[in-house]
């Protein structure tokens, strides 16, 4: 079962495992050319798309089957996601050397970056290039999965005939999809999931900053029916439509909200100053929503008030990639929900 956390190639599918719902995406890549050639979505409890029980993970096995050939897909090889509850992903500095040195070094100094054992995780890098900071050093991402983790994710896709050909953090993979590549100005990504959101920063399309907070909409919702003093479906509804707009509803539910986005706020402000004094000649120029983030009302205002008036807007998770005209309304309708896929699917290597 070997897997590298970065370099894929050849034929390929792309597969999302989210808390509530499956997305496969399949993409013909020509270069920096991507079209798309199949996508899909389904549905799937959250307890059991969390849960460590062998049943559940079968469970989960049979809907990703069932979702392939319904779609359509017709290879084998997968390239998975990886939550960022499960990873974790930093930015180092390391003495410019050959690969092979690299590799060396990082296999003997990898214990200093990554708070996992090295006996108990699969670790991975790239070269990004020269360090800001570190004159003569290369700036170098780490990335590491818990073997558990990592090695029953890959037997439940090989027990229904798949072959794991890759495995990455999905916040490398939304950088992907939803970053920018052109211009001088660097982009914060906000993607709020059910139980976390992660908050992305991107420069020349790579992540220079990844953290992830345990803040998700189910953190609003609590939030409402504690404040409200009502049930799940209705603290849900109220999120979902009037969220952070302060005139709705006598401003009850913002009020209700308002320490919760505040904990995003200020991850957000604590982001944009740890990229500032990396890259001190580098300013972020806009935010992008992905998730639950892109769908809040008045969450975007909340955020750019907070990142000092930075302009945010929702993403667009299909922004480089080909695709038939007569799809167009359905892909924008999904749009929030596909960035890990697509970031996935386009990939070549990091």
């Amino acid at each position: 079962m070997k897997s590298s956390i970065f370099n894929v190639v050849g034929d390929f599918f792309a597969l999302d495992i989210g808390s509530s719902g499956i997305r496969v995406v399949q993409l013909h890549n020509s270069g920096n050319n991507h079209t798309l050639v199949r996508y899909g979505m389904a549905p799937i409890d959250t307890k059991t798309s969390l849960s460590d029980s062998q049943l559940d993970r079968e469970k989960v096995g049979r809907v990703i089957a069932s979702l392939v050939s319904e779609v359509g897909i017709n290879t084998h090889n997968v390239v998975v996601g990886l939550p960022a509850s499960k990873t974790f992903v930093t930015i180092v500095d390391l003495p410019k050397m050959n690969p092979q040195e690299l590799a060396s070094t990082i296999k003997y100094q990898a214990d200093q970056f990554i708070p996992m054992s090295l006996d108990e995780s699969k670790v991975d890098w790239t070269v990004l290039g020269a360090s800001p900071v570190e004159p003569g050093k290369t700036e170098v991402l780490l990335a590491s999965v818990a073997n558990k983790f990592s090695e029953e994710r890959m037997e439940m896709l090989e027990s229904i005939g798949f072959d794991v050909i890759g495995l990455e953090p999905d916040a490398l993979a939304i950088a992907r999809s939803l970053g920018t590549s052109s211009g001088s100005g660097a982009e914060m990504i906000i993607d709020m999931g059910e139980f976390a959101t992660d908050i992305i920063i991107t420069y020349n399309g790579a992540p220079r900053l990844v953290r992830s907070i345990p803040t998700g909409g189910r953190t609003f919702v609590k939030s409402v029916m504690q404040s409200l003093s009502i049930d799940e479906n209705q603290a849900q509804q109220f999120v979902y439509k009037f969220g952070l707009d302060e005139s709705k509803l006598e401003g009850q539910i913002y009020r209700a909200l308002e320490s919760t986005v505040e904990i995003i706020g200020s991850e957000v402000q604590k982001s944009l100053k740890f990229f500032a004094s990396r890259y001190q000649d580098i300013a972020v120029s806009q935010i992008v929503t992905s998730g639950i983030a892109a769908l809040l009302p008045g969450f975007h205002a909340y955020i750019s008030i907070a990142a000092g008036n930075i302009p945010v807007q929702p993403g667009n998770s299909w922004q480089s990639i080909n695709y038939d005209s007569s799809v167009h309304e359905q892909l924008m309708n999904v749009n929030h929900q596909f960035a890990v896929a697509v970031g996935l699917a386009q990939r070549n290597s990091l």
